[in-house]
């Protein structure tokens, strides 16, 4: 395994995927949480998981790009126009930095996606998930969290009116039904041959590694912050409380 670990570390490399507009909150990539720039959080991650050959930012933002390099990412290139609009997808970014670095003659086998507003990822989530796409043998590897209500119990409302989704399971008490989990939009890693081949993160070989859902959130709306600084307070006081007694 040791030999495995150090055929990735030598063979790897971080993208960190930052684009310079948001419009519902401005500026969100380098936006202040807690005292830095919330994709320091993302940068630092990756260099002090000590697992990545390269950490690099892509984005088509000078200010991004200055903010990333100060914190120690490389930033050898801005984003074309056509990874930089609103219909550009993750899988497009990736393809377009992977090819650009192999135009300069830098082949990659392993990659993670890291996204720029993933404060709660550390440096042991990202050496969990390189253990287990290694020792799982598998194409890729994303952080899940359960659903914190069951799925099958859910509901939709039409013309105001209220009704299960799924009538069949309304009966069913919550600890008979089964737990579903969704992507927690932290990070992806992945093996570069098959994404390039296939264009596809989550395939059907696909490992997870589950986390609570105090580590997870999407930032999308100003409450989202403010919750997203309260969950990561905890997250830090929690682990200081293990670190003085372990």
């Amino acid at each position: 395994m040791e030999d495995m670990i150090k055929d990735f570390t030598e063979d790897s490399i971080a993208i960190i995927t930052a684009r310079g507009g948001s419009r519902r909150i401005p500026g969100k990539n380098i936006k202040d949480f807690l005292g830095k720039p919330i994709i320091a959080y993302s940068i630092e991650a990756a260099l002090n998981s000590g697992i990545f050959k390269t950490v690099m930012v892509s984005t088509d933002s000078a200010e991004i790009r200055s903010v990333a390099e100060k914190y120690g990412a490389e930033v050898p290139f801005l984003r074309s126009p056509a990874t930089s609009g609103d219909f550009a997808t993750t899988a497009d970014v990736l393809h377009e930095v992977i090819s650009e670095y192999k135009n300069t003659g830098v082949k990659f086998r392993y990659a993670c996606c890291l996204y720029p507003t993933a404060p709660f990822v550390t440096p042991e989530k990202l050496k969990k998930a390189m253990d287990i796409m290694l020792s799982g043998n598998f194409d890729c590897v994303l952080p899940v969290t359960p659903f914190s209500f069951p799925v099958f119990r859910g509901m939709s409302v039409k013309d105001g009116r209220a009704f299960y989704r799924w009538p069949e399971f309304s009966m069913r008490r919550s600890q008979d039904l089964e737990t579903l989990y969704h992507d927690c939009g932290q990070f992806y890693m992945f093996r570069v041959k098959r994404f390039m081949e296939t264009g596809e993160l989550i395939d059907d070989n696909t490992g997870a590694m589950p986390v609570p859902e105090t580590e997870v959130q999407d930032i999308d709306y100003d409450t989202d912050w403010d919750i997203a600084e309260m969950k990561y307070t905890l997250m830090k006081k929690r682990q200081s409380e293990k670190d003085q007694n372990p």
